[in-house]
């Protein structure tokens, strides 16, 4: 699934088109994502300007001039593609939607899987929208911090890779980027949560944003259907320094392989993470 490092290098693709552009046509090519579309989702968006582009965790939030919020959620494998001039005659299998701008370029919504969504709903109740309101602090948000996430952790006796996994404490954080940051924080995906306070949390904050902003830097991951909005892919694949090397040396590794195993793999609430064992405590 798109985690916020992917759905940030989208949002900013599609800002530098669609800001300030209007929707000047609007192709539905069936009635449901995951969730149902949203009654007349095509005409309520067709002739609306978009306004701006932001980000929620991982929902794109495009702000209309009519004072309609249209959500976007890329599930497991949407992607949302930008080309210049028409869309083409032939449609590809899975794109469902297809968005035309005034100025001539054509954005795509592909998706395989459909575990994606989209919605409309008033700017007005966006804090009050289900999808929203349980969230916690954006992570490279001020309103992350040592003392936030001591906070929210406290008295929680799950795994700390399972805590930061939970959206209502730090919105936005997956999988790959979680097993990213306890590594270079040297925190072990096991222990408790609600010990990872104080000197911990104050290691593993600037650690969580520094992750996250080399990743938006190489336009995300991509291990499977994730493309940016060019139809380019990502490339922080490349800088894993533990998620997905089972079996290999971690940075800096000085260790016996064939005593050590390398970098380990556990399974925690149904999700592979990859850790090394002797630097992460």
């Amino acid at each position: 699934m798109p985690e916020l490092p992917e759905v940030e290098t989208v949002r900013r693709g599609l800002a530098m088109r669609l800001e300030g552009r209007v929707l000047a046509r609007v192709h539905q090519y069936r009635p449901d994502l995951r969730f149902p579309l949203p009654p007349d989702f095509a005409a309520r968006l067709a002739g609306r300007r978009v306004l701006s582009l932001g980000r929620r965790a991982k929902y794109i939030l495009a702000r209309l001039d009519d004072g309609t919020v249209w959500m976007t959620h890329l599930g497991m494998s949407g992607s949302m593609v930008l080309r210049e001039g028409p869309p083409p005659a032939a449609r590809a299998p899975h794109d469902h939607l297809v968005f035309e701008t005034d100025d001539g370029w054509t954005v795509t919504y592909n998706d395989v899987r459909r575990f994606g969504f989209m919605d409309l709903f008033p700017e007005a109740g966006i804090e009050s929208h289900p999808m929203l309101s349980c969230l916690g602090p954006e992570p490279l948000g001020n309103g992350f911090n040592a003392a936030v996430l001591t906070e929210a952790l406290k008295g929680k006796q799950t795994p700390i890779k399972a805590a930061l996994l939970d959206q209502r404490v730090v919105a936005g954080l997956g999988n790959i980027y979680v097993c990213e940051a306890l590594f270079r924080a040297g925190i072990s995906p096991t222990r408790l949560a609600d010990t990872v306070a104080g000197k911990r949390a104050e290691r593993l904050v600037p650690v969580i944003r520094e992750v996250l902003a080399e990743a938006i830097a190489a336009g995300g991951s991509s291990l499977r259907d994730y493309v940016q909005s060019d139809g380019e892919l990502g490339y922080f694949q490349h800088s894993f320094k533990v998620y997905g090397r089972e079996g290999q040396p971690c940075e800096g590794c000085d260790c016996d392989l064939s005593r050590t195993g390398g970098i380990q793999r556990i399974v925690q609430s149904g999700r592979s993470t990859f850790y090394c064992p002797r630097k992460q405590e």
